[in-house]
């Protein structure tokens, strides 16, 4: 039993897809890079990620590159494209967010994307936690008509941001979802329930795949000296999905 609850697993391949249907997701995050906090995952992906689910609601984040959330006119044309590929290949809901240099939400900009993903839901992704001023960030992305933000209260984690998340939540009321999101770990979810009324979480669930590869060349690696190991996978553990909801609803 899910106790109304609602579970979205942020993941960054097809194959960590299935592993979350399979653990009881009711919806996932497909992200690349999420070393970097996740960006646009491929088309490719998308579409092998949609061949796999069938229960379970694929949601897809554009977001060009890592770094702040403040985009370049380039930028911002390319998360449009990326939004039409995205809804033609059966995404069903997108997540998204643009600020202005101050700190603000740019109001003009997510509200064309949001347009423009229509008539698919949109969640407000943790450009929140950087915004300025979080009660006036609320207001503007309810105007903007998202279904849901996804935040840590802005903190490093979700339970060190309980406090604003439970004050989100009461303001919100049924006008919008917040979902935290961020540090969320077995052992914590329900105290985080608890503490903030929160019915929406977001988590990964990873667990880590030796490769496959039996020649291994140690010289040479890929990308920069802060990387992930070469020889092994983070993929979405079936088990520890089951085991977030089995602990966020005793």
């Amino acid at each position: 039993m899910k106790d109304g609850l609602t579970f979205e697993i942020c993941l960054d391949s097809a194959e960590s897809c299935a592993k979350a249907q399979e653990g009881g997701a009711d919806r996932v995050e497909l992200c690349s890079a999420l070393m970097e906090g996740g960006l646009t995952p491929s088309c490719g992906m998308i579409k092998e990620a949609r061949k796999l689910l069938t229960t379970t609601k694929l949601f897809v984040i554009i977001r060009p590159r890592g770094g702040d959330f403040c985009y370049s006119d380039t930028e911002f044309e390319a998360m449009g494209h990326d939004i039409a590929m995205a809804k033609e290949l059966g995404a069903d809901g997108i997540v998204v967010g643009i600020l202005m240099p101050d700190g603000s939400i740019d109001v003009k900009r997510t509200s064309h994307l949001v347009k423009l993903a229509r008539p698919l839901p949109v969640t407000f992704h943790r450009a929140f936690d950087m915004a300025k001023d979080p009660f006036k960030a609320l207001e503007e992305i309810i105007s903007m008509g998202c279904e849901r933000i996804l935040t840590s209260g802005q903190e490093s984690s979700s339970l060190e941001g309980t406090d604003l998340l439970a004050e989100l939540i009461v303001r919100a009321g049924d006008r919008i979802i917040i979902m935290p999101g961020g540090g969320i770990r077995e052992r914590n979810i329900k105290k985080i329930r608890d503490l903030t009324g929160a019915k929406e979480f977001h988590f990964s669930a990873f667990e880590s795949v030796e490769s496959k590869m039996t020649f291994r060349n140690t010289r040479v690696f890929m990308g920069g000296t802060l990387r992930p190991p070469e020889y092994s996978q983070n993929l979405t553990s079936r088990s520890r999905v089951s085991t977030y909801i089995e602990k966020a609803t005793e």
